[in-house]
């Protein structure tokens, strides 16, 4: 449940390698376009639902994804990391 209140949020997405922090771009990193009912109150519950593209580019690596979702402060209001394989 939100600990802050926010009239927005905002996702930003990384690619945890050899300890560096690369920015993924993702299409919509809205979180009130991606299943959040904002204004964010707090004590609330959030679902959200985001897609993260994998562009045939990409080597075949292993790496953590970062996401965080910030609100309109830049604070964190959470942040999850996910294990990636990618395979071309």
């Amino acid at each position: 449940s939100a600990e802050t209140e926010s009239q927005g949020s905002k996702a930003r997405v990384y690619g945890e390698m050899l300890h560096v922090d690369i920015p993924f771009p993702i299409p919509e990193p809205d979180g009130c376009k991606s299943g959040i009912q904002c204004p964010i109150q707090k004590g609330r519950s959030y679902s959200y639902l985001n897609k993260l593209p994998v562009k045939s580019e990409y080597p075949s690596i292993k790496l953590i994804v970062k996401w965080e979702l910030v609100d309109d402060q830049d604070q964190m209001l959470f942040c999850w990391k996910i294990p990636v394989q990618i395979t071309s």
